[in-house]
């Protein structure tokens, strides 16, 4: 690295002539707010400057964004900047944020009939022995909604599955209250309580098939003739009966007498 001597200001005004006294080779340094932050050693605002520089998200958004619940990795990936750099901005309102769940821990629970005479973190305490659970394994956290109000948020593991549970927090006498804002903090809030059951749902009945219709018997000879035959056809008239010459007996043809018979 050569060293360089300042030999004066340039004709504009607005930058250092500065020159390599071995080589007689000059250059321009443009006299701007980071130089005169370097020459101050005012480190943190030419750490501020770099930001601002290599990134359109300046300092304020960068903690605003932080105090709304973004991580350090989320920012820095949105602004396209080293973690290291979104850091330096973002400690001051991650303290704050752990500040915040811890006073939200002695905050009150709000109940039907008023604040809790236990504190949030005594609940819940209290909720992870009945169930068996770690409580020391579970993480507390804190950050501002879009309302402006803190949100506090406890994570823990059950099995598999990843658990959060969300409370609004109002700081102030004794400690402040806190209200919960899921299904998972009201569980906690109430241990004891009866599970909620679960309704099975029941499938809706199928439409029963319609019967087909039974095939009608096949009619008889009879039957048929009458079906076949108009209800309004004459009916035949029965024929004549034919008189036929009596017979005799033969006993009349003995004695000699004629038969009676018709």
């Amino acid at each position: 690295m050569r060293t360089l001597r300042v030999v004066g200001i340039h004709e504009d005004g607005k930058s250092i002539v500065c020159e390599d006294p071995a080589r007689r080779e000059r250059f321009l340094l443009p006299a701007d707010e980071k130089l005169r932050a370097a020459a101050r050693g005012d480190i943190t605002r030419l750490g501020q400057i770099e930001v601002e520089t290599e990134s359109q998200m300046r300092p304020r958004e960068i903690q605003a964004r932080i105090r709304a619940g973004e991580s350090v990795q989320q920012v820095a990936s949105s602004a396209g900047v080293p973690e290291a750099r979104v850091e330096r901005f973002a400690y001051p309102v991650l303290l704050e944020r752990s500040r915040m769940a811890e006073l939200a821990q002695a905050a009150h629970p709000v109940r039907e009939d008023g604040p809790d005479v236990r504190t949030l973190g005594e609940v819940v305490a209290y909720a992870f022995g009945v169930r068996g659970q770690d409580y020391h394994q579970a993480e507390w956290d804190a950050w501002k909604g879009d309302d402006g109000r803190w949100v506090v948020a406890l994570r823990w593991q059950t099995g598999r599955s990843d658990m959060v549970a969300h409370w609004s927090f109002a700081p102030g006498a004794h400690g402040g209250t806190v209200n919960a804002l899921d299904e998972q903090s009201e569980d906690l809030l109430e241990p004891n309580r009866t599970p909620r059951a679960l309704r099975a749902v029941e499938p809706e009945p199928l439409p029963a098939p319609e019967p087909e219709p039974e095939p009608e018997p096949e009619p008889q000879p009879e039957q048929q003739a009458l079906i076949d035959e108009p209800a309004d056809a004459p009916k035949p008239k029965p024929k004549p009966r034919k008189n036929h010459p009596a017979v005799p007996a033969w006993e009349d043809v003995l004695l000699g007498v004629r038969s009676q018979r018709g």
